[in-house]
């Protein structure tokens, strides 16, 4: 049953976040499908050198984030533009980063976390060979999540339901939030 926020404005854009593992690129490349927009994997706007940081087992600092969010926040503006909306993943772990995303793309932002437990996450993250994020950051990424608080109205939902079933709790919210045209 999803953690449902008491309050959730109308968005332009829906930000899948949550620790590396969760599912969130799977969950937004979904939704975009739904929703007739392209899927931006937030990955893909990292820098060389912050990717290098990650495959040698270094935690990003916020110097090192800041230009990432900003790049994704770009994107997601120039998604708005396109086709009113937008779908992004980006793990958005600290309040500060939703919140810079929240300033940096217009219209109003809409976040899903995608909660899961550490073992899940290992497993699924050991799953992927030849992706950059290692499973010795796990932990990293755990420690720095902000649990997002009510007043964020964040919709909350369990990584581990099958994605067809994320992607329609995520569509049935925003279309009770008006996001849908």
């Amino acid at each position: 049953m999803p953690n449902l926020p008491a309050r959730s404005p109308a968005a332009a854009a829906v930000i899948v976040m949550g620790v590396s593992g969760c599912g969130k690129s799977t969950l937004g490349a979904l939704l975009a499908e739904g929703l007739g927009c392209t899927f931006l994997e937030g990955d893909a706007f990292h820098s060389v050198e912050a990717v290098t940081k990650m495959r040698d087992g270094t935690p990003l600092t916020d110097a090192d984030r800041w230009p990432w969010l900003d790049r994704i926040a770009a994107a997601a503006t120039a998604s708005i533009e396109t086709c009113g909306n937008a779908i992004a993943a980006c793990s958005a772990l600290r309040r500060v980063y939703r919140d810079r995303l929240r300033a940096g793309i217009p219209g109003g932002v809409q976040f899903v976390l995608l909660e899961a437990d550490r073992a899940q996450l290992l497993a699924r993250m050991s799953a992927r060979p030849g992706h950059f994020m290692p499973t010795s950051l796990l932990d990293s990424q755990l420690a720095t999540l902000e649990r997002p608080l009510p007043d964020e109205g964040v919709l909350t939902l369990p990584a581990q339901q099958p994605p067809p079933v994320l992607r329609d709790a995520v569509l049935a919210y925003l279309e009770r939030s008006a996001l849908r045209a």
